[in-house]
């Protein structure tokens, strides 16, 4: 049995312990002691990492009592160690769990749903809810949040008999065997947890909900608190000063600019696309009348031009209306289309001559292929001969 410091003061960074076991694993080692402040993966959360004396811990797990720090050198058992968790790691997980149990514990107070699922990832955290909160909601959530911050009020740690947890009403997902852990947050939050919490809520700094959506009957809210909440409004102010400074825009009128200029980009599309029809129209009635096969190679044709083009071209031949978009470098997507031929074999032959894709109708098809524009025309010549 390992006794858990972190349970007894979650700011312990180092300690020293007894080496009780040392086990050798595929590609690494697993190391038992006889007290540790690591804490092993639970609860959503994953374990911590650190050193002892100088061997690295990447990983820490609890099995049947005994708290397991992995890493990649043995140590001898009755050594004496030193260890030293990665701090910034833990109290960056302290933050995302306490803001997650916040969080938590006003959804289950205002809407009566439960945590299903909780992620604490090194960049995300996941809270997964049996039931629906809109955007609204979840921004009143997200204020209430923060004022429990500000609040500062100081989170309680408890290990109450079984007769109290009776009358006690906690959340839990799970039925704990043993001695059950309460963290309390006044007036907040009462939830059984074994992870390390932060002492005050004040130690949260801030409390971020990113983004919600439909899960599972429920809704997956996205959050982040402390440092990653931080890091995410550093990350959104460079972005807009970015953004500010590539439209001649103030920072608070971005979104404006931004708006005007997908306007723009709207009006000028539809001018191009105008064009292209006035251009696809004049190039299809200089095509002489009756002519056996058609090929046109253009750069940049939407598939709905390069169709209508197609459309026009076949009006104006007795055989192939072929109609090439792209380049050498890139590839080329086709259509091919006929009102007196089936234009499937052709489409087969260039597939297999140029690694492509494609297929369709008897009398239109389109797809995708690799190669020079030169060897494509010498390929459709040969084609042409056996239509």
């Amino acid at each position: 049995m390992t006794q858990k410091l972190y349970e007894q003061n979650a700011y312990q960074k180092e300690f020293t312990a007894t080496v009780t076991g040392c086990e050798a694993l595929t590609d690494a080692y697993r190391i038992c002691l006889n007290q540790t402040a690591f804490f092993p993966e639970g609860g959503g959360q994953s374990g911590d990492s650190g050193f002892l004396n100088d061997c690295a811990v990447f990983d820490t797990q609890e099995q049947e009592g005994c708290i397991w720090h992995y890493a990649k050198a043995p140590l001898e058992p009755g050594a004496q160690v030193t260890g030293r968790i990665d701090w910034q790691k833990r109290f960056d997980r302290m933050q995302q769990h306490t803001g997650e149990h916040i969080v938590s514990g006003l959804v289950h107070r205002r809407f009566g749903y439960d945590n299903v699922g909780f992620h604490l990832g090194e960049t995300e955290v996941t809270l997964d809810f049996n039931g629906p909160v809109s955007k609204e909601k979840l921004a009143e959530i997200e204020q209430e949040a923060n004022e429990a911050v500000w609040a500062n009020l100081p989170i309680e740690i408890t290990y109450p008999s079984r007769e109290a947890l009776e009358t006690l009403n906690y959340r839990s997902k799970i039925e704990i065997q043993g001695q059950v852990r309460i963290v309390t947050i006044p007036g907040i939050d009462i939830c059984a947890c074994c992870a390390p919490h932060a002492a005050y809520t004040g130690e949260i700094g801030l409390i971020k909900l990113f983004s919600v959506q439909a899960h599972r009957g429920g809704v997956r809210v996205h959050m982040g608190a402390g440092s990653r909440a931080l890091a995410d409004y550093r990350e959104k102010v460079q972005n807009v000063k970015a953004i500010s400074v590539l439209l001649s825009a103030k920072e608070g009128e971005t979104a404006r600019a931004v708006e005007r200029l997908k306007q723009e980009n709207f009006n000028l599309i539809g001018q191009i696309l105008k064009l292209q029809k006035d251009l696809i129209r004049q190039k299809a009635e200089s095509v002489p009348e009756c002519s056996k096969n058609i090929v046109f190679f253009e750069q940049d044709l939407d598939a709905n031009t390069a169709r209508e083009f197609v459309n026009l071209l076949t009006g104006r031949c007795t055989g192939a209306a072929c109609v090439f978009t792209g380049n050498d470098s890139e590839g080329y997507r086709y259509i091919l289309g006929s009102t007196k031929e089936d234009v499937r074999p052709l489409c087969k032959s260039l597939n297999e001559a140029f690694q492509g894709k494609g297929g369709g109708k008897p009398e239109m098809v389109q797809g995708s292929l690799h190669g020079a524009r030169k060897a494509i025309e010498e390929a459709l010549a040969r084609c042409f001969q056996s239509l």
